[in-house]
């Protein structure tokens, strides 16, 4: 099975498991496993892929 992760490209909006009071976040680079995400409550954040595994969102 497939990393959530690996379909991850910039655009896509994401909430991380671990932080649900950082609100969706979008997506702005993936470069490897660094994953930097824009959240409307914590600003810009460089997610390790490796470790945490960011969940897509469908509708907001």
């Amino acid at each position: 099975m497939k990393p959530m992760n690996s379909i991850l490209e910039p655009g896509m909006l994401v909430r991380h498991p671990g932080q649900p009071d950082w609100g969706t976040g979008q997506v702005q680079s993936v470069i490897g496993a660094r994953i930097a995400v824009n959240f409307r409550e914590a600003g810009k954040v460089v997610i390790d892929g490796a470790r945490i595994e960011l969940m897509p969102v469908y509708d907001s």
